[in-house]
């Protein structure tokens, strides 16, 4: 005989079976979503009127973060102004909680509208070394004309193929501690424990004041400083496919000897575990598709 309270061992084997099943048909749900073949708002209507679905067995933690680009800052704060419980299933979701969550979608989504992308956005893009922040930021000013690139100062030397006031202004030394002295830097650090790298502030608050599209392309450190002072920024973090690959990267590149190599990648460790402090995150598996969805960004 089966203990009391305990279910016969076939019918515990059909329960588990029918939570994989609703667990694959929920991330089939977020994958839809992800892969914009099915809106949120048409997840969240389903979800409400047929709570038997696997759309009423997401969470609204699920939902929110299937949409592309929605991290952990964005979330948090979307929570907070929503006042719901991220475990909360949309299927269990209350009236004045379903006005709410319909409404803030809505709202997001008209925001994509052509208003929006009139509107002036400077996005700051960091994440670790050797990621790919220089090929994505490339191809974006290669291929996206109404996106200005912020163009960064540094003392460190050029490598091969970078253009002085292209790629970055080579500066000496004395020349940055006088742009330092002259309040001119919106930001500035000492990157590896080696040169210096700053943000020109004169033509970002000039290319804001047009109304254009500004990239910022910084380390971590610069990022953190850039969300002090200007606060609206939208802060996007790059993310490798694997540490696999960001080490293969870092050292397939043949920029830095093996003794900076090891210092990059114990740095890289720790601007990896800062991710979440970050509004969105983008994994650079192909530069072309990392490119469009930071430029997709800047009109989210």
């Amino acid at each position: 005989m089966t203990p009391r309270g305990e279910l016969p061992d076939i019918d515990r084997r059909a329960a588990g079976q029918a939570a994989v099943a609703a667990r694959q048909a929920r991330a089939f749900v977020k994958r839809a979503v992800r892969n914009r073949e099915r809106t949120v708002i048409e997840v969240l209507d389903v979800g409400m009127s047929d709570r038997s679905s696997a759309e009423a067995g997401l969470t609204v933690r699920e939902l929110l973060t299937s949409i592309r680009g929605f991290g952990p800052v964005r979330l948090e704060r979307a929570l907070t102004e929503l006042r719901l419980s991220p475990k909360k299933r949309l299927g269990g979701l209350g009236a004045s909680q379903r006005v709410r969550l319909r409404e803030f979608l809505e709202a997001a989504r008209s925001q994509r509208g052509p208003a929006a992308v009139r509107s002036s956005r400077l996005v700051v893009l960091a994440g670790p070394t050797a990621v790919g922040k220089g090929a994505v930021s490339s191809y974006i000013r290669d291929h996206v004309p109404d996106v200005q690139l912020s163009v960064s100062a540094t003392t460190r030397s050029p490598r091969p193929g970078e253009v002085d006031g292209k790629h970055y202004y080579f500066v000496t030394d004395a020349e940055f501690d006088r742009m330092i002295e002259g309040g001119e830097l919106l930001e500035w650090a000492v990157v590896h424990n080696s040169y210096r790298y700053g943000t020109p502030r004169p033509p970002l608050d000039a290319a804001v004041a047009a109304g254009r599209r500004v990239l910022l392309e910084i380390d971590l450190q610069g990022a953190r400083a850039v969300r002090r002072v200007m606060p609206e920024a939208v802060l996007v973090f790059l993310l490798p496919p694997s540490w696999e690959e960001l080490v293969r990267r870092l050292i397939g590149r043949g920029t830095e000897d093996a003794s900076e190599q090891q210092l990059r990648l114990e740095t890289a460790k720790v601007e990896l575990a800062a991710q979440d402090e970050f509004d969105f995150r983008v994994v650079n598996n192909n530069v072309r598709q990392a490119a469009m969805e930071v430029v997709e960004l800047m009109t989210a």
